[in-house]
């Protein structure tokens, strides 16, 4: 077990502004991982071996993508117990993403607002951070990488973003996500709309096979919708995913919804919200999803897991692994391997 209890730090952390508490976890993380002070957080890993989307994943908890937008922390994370790791979102150029301050606690409701809008490094510096990890994969965790487009981009020329990405990112990927459903780039959900979706899922398939081909690997690739959809377009997003010969989808990324938190300080705050909030509306699109894609379409349920019981809900709704993110800041480390035992019992 870490050597460091999270209920020690968490004050701490929590005594700072969250951007601030988050960029200094992530440089404590990417200074010691591969150290003997890694032993401060690391915890053993649960063995639960499950086969999803041709990938064999370790067990069936993972860290959601955001985190670690630019790949740093790889080998820090998976220390931790994961059994996979997405990192991300990912723009072909760096951006600093939308003005400060951009991410707000709702201790109440165990709940985050942020309003980050995508700020990375840019594509070549994620790929350089990539290929410098290397414990988490040599212990065989599985890697994904998330895609997005860059917020100058007009939204008419998204899809030549999300190619860029994915040339970039397919050889070091174990499965690509494709994120269209940020609600803190500008139209970025628009991407979820019939035709929309139709267009950029064609391209991105067409240009996956060629990479496959060129490659000599074939690298699962998943679509992240939002929760805040209705039964009709939840049901053409999975006639989509099938026309396209999508390997799979991740459900779901933050809410727009507030009607969770009224009256909470911050509350009011543009962007999107996660945690506790979020666990049922992502259910309902993880039923919804495999309502509509039949047994055996991969799923990865992610939202509002924070506890064990949390994750078990999500492989009840339908999904076959489960993610974490704003569990993780309000419970630290520990959650991972109750949320890992609880899938494994």
């Amino acid at each position: 077990m870490a050597l460091i209890p999270y209920a020690l730090t968490r004050p701490i952390l929590f005594g700072m502004d969250p951007e601030a508490a988050h960029e200094l976890t992530l440089d404590q993380l990417a200074r010691w991982q591969n150290t003997p002070l890694q032993c401060l957080w690391s915890q053993p890993r649960v063995n639960d071996p499950v086969t999803v989307a041709g990938l064999r994943f370790p067990n069936r908890v993972g860290m959601a993508a955001g985190l670690d937008k630019n790949g740093r922390v790889i080998d820090g994370l998976g220390a931790m117990g994961f059994g996979f790791i997405e990192v991300g979102t990912v723009t072909p150029k760096a951006q600093p993403g939308n003005p400060k301050p951009r991410m707000f606690r709702l201790p109440a409701k165990n709940a985050l607002i942020n309003r980050l809008g995508f700020n990375n490094e840019g594509l070549d510096a994620f790929l350089a951070n990539v290929q410098r990890a290397r414990s988490f994969r040599a212990s065989g965790g599985i890697l994904g990488l998330n895609i997005g487009k860059n917020a100058v981009t007009p939204i008419e020329n998204a899809t030549a973003d999300y190619l860029s990405c994915l040339d970039g990112v397919y050889p070091h990927a174990d499965y690509v996500t494709v994120n269209i459903s940020s609600p803190n780039t500008k139209n970025l959900r628009a991407l979820q709309s019939d035709e929309a979706l139709d267009g950029l899922l064609g391209a991105l398939v067409e240009r996956k096979a060629a990479l496959a081909a060129r490659l000599g690997r074939s690298v699962p690739m998943f679509l992240k919708i939002a929760p805040d959809l209705d039964e009709d377009q939840v049901r053409v997003i999975a006639a989509t995913l099938k026309k396209h010969g999508m390997d799979g989808v991740i459900a779901t990324n933050t809410t727009i919804a507030r009607d969770a938190v009224q009256g909470l300080p911050h509350a009011d705050e543009a962007g999107g919200l996660s945690g506790a909030p979020v666990l049922e509306p992502s259910n309902r699109v993880i039923r919804l999803l495999r309502a509509e894609l039949g047994a055996g379409f991969p799923i990865i349920g992610v939202g509002g897991v924070l506890s064990g019981d949390d994750a078990r809900s999500k492989i009840a709704a339908g999904a076959d692994l489960v993610q974490l993110y704003t569990g993780l800041i309000y419970r630290g480390s520990p959650l991972v391997r109750e949320a890992a035992l609880a899938l494994k019992r």
